[in-house]
């Protein structure tokens, strides 16, 4: 059996609808390095809590809020931590959308091989699903990043 005919979870599209809407949500509040102090006093006007674990910069929404959920920080052409095999995608690897700015498919897919958490396995692997992301892919990226891609378009569900 192979991707293009795995059977799909029931809740799928509820789940995928949800967690675009989550990023969308969380695009609105996008902010540069050099707004960081500004940002952290009119955030936290607003109930965040801004805090920093491992390195990474991100804010909870309110002092029950989970870290998995904060608005994370990233900054763009940074590595997110020194042992990552490339720093995240330039602000030219995106594209205008109607209200936002919106990470284009191939850095996406890199961020997402980068952090290569469980989590992020199964977004691929529901790209892959869904034929975003196809055999050729894997030469798109650096040795490293092209073995994980290529283990997960040979072990779906892996």
């Amino acid at each position: 059996m192979n991707a293009t005919t795995m059977p799909w979870p029931v809740d799928i599209m509820d789940r995928m609808v949800r967690a675009v809407e989550k990023v969308r949500e969380r695009l609105f509040r996008l902010i540069r390095r050099a707004d960081l102090e500004s940002v952290i006093a009119a955030m936290e006007a607003d109930g965040f809590i801004f805090a920093n674990a491992y390195g990474v910069d991100f804010f909870l929404d309110g002092i029950n809020a989970k870290r998995s959920e904060g608005v994370h920080r990233l900054y763009a052409g940074e590595k997110v931590k020194e042992t990552d095999p490339v720093p995240t995608p330039l602000l030219s690897e995106s594209e205008r959308g109607a209200a936002f700015q919106v990470i284009s498919l191939e850095p996406l897919v890199r961020m997402k091989l980068v952090s290569n958490r469980r989590k992020d396995q199964v977004h691929l692997e529901e790209m892959i699903q869904l034929g975003l992301i196809d055999e050729s892919w894997p030469a798109r990226f650096p040795l490293v990043l092209a073995e994980r891609l290529q283990h997960i378009l040979d072990t779906p569900g892996g």
